[in-house]
């Protein structure tokens, strides 16, 4: 995709124009946070635009240097070479910048993992991995919050719901959602087979209040006893909370915390957060065909990745890649390869049918 010199000079003639609203300190309220975060999604745009004006330019002014000058020919064409390998980069990372932004990219997201099949074993895979988003978020400085947890006997989760805040959240973990598959030898398993087990992984962004509004009267709300698993955390009071939204039949249920407010503001945010989710599922409804092409439907029954310990290796079948250092990735620091790899050829497969 080649952008024409005018549209180039358009992108930069509408960044110098924020850059001047901002900086004249005439807007307030919502005009200045609107201008930012204008000014926020343009700057990469800009950048990469400017770049690839300067080297045409620069192109331009060198191919018009005097010919009767052979030293200085030389000197040029050294340069022109040099341009001419870098220009092709410059302009895909231009193309990439100007693909249309998913609005909820720049969101946080709600992270939630179930035991899929397996019993105990699939309970432990989704706590390992829980643990690995975890150590990517740390990597990534963002802020993690459990949510809601629902543990297995042997330290696994049933279910864990988590909210991950932070630069960019959604736009790198959106393609983490479906089913993750995991080949390896229970701890449970005393005759050393290899068993196979799954847990769902769902990425959901994090609306503000104002994208979902939530009428009182489309709320059933229930409490009743937290059921617990004993010991010092029985909570003996009723503060579990079961949230039913009508028209959409959504429900969900928060018991972790002892505060019958604390679990409906929980709550709230999970159903929020699904509510949001259903509401994008429904306006892309006529891209879903399109969506499909691309990496990850979204669909969470769909297989995207399996963990093979004996061979110490992680498939990602969408894109076909495999790599073995399995340890590395469910530390955290490998998973950002594979979520790389993921963006790269979403970002490709949206050129191409941008091109076409």
């Amino acid at each position: 995709m080649t952008v024409s010199p005018a549209r180039l000079a358009q992108i930069a003639a509408r960044f110098a124009e924020l850059e001047a609203r901002l900086a004249s300190g005439t807007l307030e309220g919502e005009a200045f946070v609107a201008a930012s975060r204008d000014y926020a999604e343009l700057e990469p745009v800009a950048r990469a635009a400017m770049a690839v004006a300067s080297m045409r330019e620069e192109l331009a002014s060198l191919a018009a240097l005097d010919e009767n000058d052979p030293e200085m020919r030389a000197l040029a064409e050294e340069e022109i070479a040099s341009l001419r390998a870098e220009l092709p980069e410059a302009e895909h990372r231009l193309a990439v910048a100007m693909l249309p932004r998913d609005s909820a990219d720049s969101r946080p997201a709600m992270l939630e993992i179930r035991a899929g099949t397996g019993g105990e074993e699939a309970a432990l895979f989704a706590a390992d991995l829980f643990r690995m988003y975890e150590r990517y978020a740390a990597e990534q400085g963002w802020r993690v919050e459990v949510i809601s947890a629902n543990a297995s006997d042997i330290g696994g989760f049933k279910e864990i719901v988590a909210n991950i805040a932070g630069q960019g959240v959604f736009a790198k973990l959106k393609f983490e959602s479906g089913v993750h598959r995991v080949q390896r030898v229970p701890v449970t398993e005393s005759g050393g087979r290899i068993h196979t087990s799954a847990a769902t992984v769902a990425v959901l962004p994090e609306p503000d209040e104002v994208d979902v509004q939530i009428e009182d009267r489309d709320l059933k709300i229930d409490i009743y006893r937290a059921s617990g698993a004993g010991g010092q955390h029985v909570n003996t009071t009723d503060s579990a909370v079961r949230i039913t939204h009508l028209p959409s039949g959504i429900v969900v249920t928060q018991q972790d915390e002892r505060s019958q407010h604390k679990n409906r503001a929980k709550a709230m945010q999970v159903l929020r957060a699904r509510l949001y989710e259903k509401m994008r599922e429904e306006a892309h409804g006529a891209e879903a065909e399109a969506r499909k092409a691309m990496v990850g439907s979204g669909d969470r029954s769909e297989r995207i990745r399996t963990y093979n310990f004996p061979q110490g290796r992680v498939t990602d079948h969408r894109i076909n890649l495999t790599l073995h250092r399995l340890p590395e990735i469910l530390e955290g620091p490998g998973l950002g390869e594979l979520i790389d790899a993921l963006i790269a050829e979403d970002q490709a497969k949206r050129l191409a049918a941008m091109d076409g």
